[in-house]
């Protein structure tokens, strides 16, 4: 595989890639670095802008613009002019909860889950936006990450990260409700005496290819595993940097796959060996992503 990394600064921990299909531009955050990006492939050209607290995922609104998942609560965000508007405040003690891992479903909600970042328990929820009202869809877990659908809408994708497991839940799409919550991909958790190098990570941020196949990007693993829809490994891409953390499909076939990655406090040594860390890598592969949805946030 021919990994590239896009021609731009590197991030603290890149998250959230998000392909626009009509502006035909990838957008990303850096979450500690309180920044959104975006790169125009075709013209080469870089933009960011700066925040005033943690921006942990964007969303393609139908009525233009973003819609960012913000410590403090969702936002309308107009790339072009730079205005923004708080549409709803956080649900969560900011203090030891934020956002992190979201994503839009096929009817235009918005599904954005949370970190509890004690993780000393599972006191983290899931979020659903939807119709101006932001509500709680679902809870006991530590860090909710991985989220994603299947092609046809039924079958919600959704990790925890510390437990180093993914769940698929039965999914209602008219109503928008998850049920029958169940592992779906389980991983070992690292043996603290264990070098990393023998360590293949745990569950971060996912996506779904055309054939229904889950990619899921391994944090401290330093690899993307592939499984079919009924949970079996099927292919594990290796990856130049340690942490990668999520990934999504772009380009005009969406056959372009963009990976965001992490350098945040790792060490010295590993980042002299693997300096694309925190940088956004990408390559080409054979299966085309699923077309991104629009959040409906008027």
């Amino acid at each position: 595989m021919d990994i590239r990394a896009l021609p731009v600064p590197a991030n603290l921990l890149g998250e959230s890639p998000l392909w626009h299909p009509l502006e035909q531009v990838l957008y990303w955050c850096d979450i500690p670095g309180r920044q959104l990006h975006r790169f125009d492939p075709a013209s080469q050209q870089h933009h960011q802008w700066a925040f005033h607290t943690e921006v942990a995922c964007c969303a393609a609104r139908a009525q233009g613009g973003l819609l960012l998942a913000l410590r403090d609560g969702l936002w309308h965000f107009n790339p072009e002019g730079g205005s923004r508007i708080q549409v709803a405040a956080a649900p969560y003690p900011q203090a030891t909860e934020r956002f992190n891992d979201g994503k839009v479903d096929a009817q235009g909600r918005f599904w954005c889950g949370t970190i509890h970042e004690p993780r000393d328990t599972p006191s983290a929820s899931l979020y659903r936006w939807a119709d101006g009202q932001l509500q709680r869809a679902a809870g006991d877990i530590t860090v909710s990450n991985g989220l994603a659908w299947s092609p046809s809408g039924r079958t919600l994708y959704w990790a925890d990260t510390p437990a180093h497991v993914v769940y698929a839940c039965d999914f209602d799409m008219q109503q928008g409700s998850l049920s029958h919550r169940r592992p779906f991909a389980r991983f070992t958790p690292r043996d603290p005496a264990t070098d990393l190098a023998h360590y293949r990570g745990r569950p971060d941020g996912a996506t779904v290819d055309a054939e229904g196949c889950y990619w899921v990007a391994m944090f401290e693993g330093a690899c993307l595993q592939r499984f079919s829809p009924q949970g079996e490994l099927l292919h594990i891409l290796p990856l130049p940097v340690r942490c990668p953390t999520m990934p999504c499909f772009g380009g005009p076939d969406l056959r372009t796959l963009f990976i965001t990655t992490s350098r945040e406090k790792r060490p010295a040594q590993e980042l002299a060996d693997m300096p694309w860390s925190g940088q956004v890598l990408h390559l080409r592969v054979e299966v085309p992503g699923l077309a991104t949805h629009f959040v409906n946030s008027p």
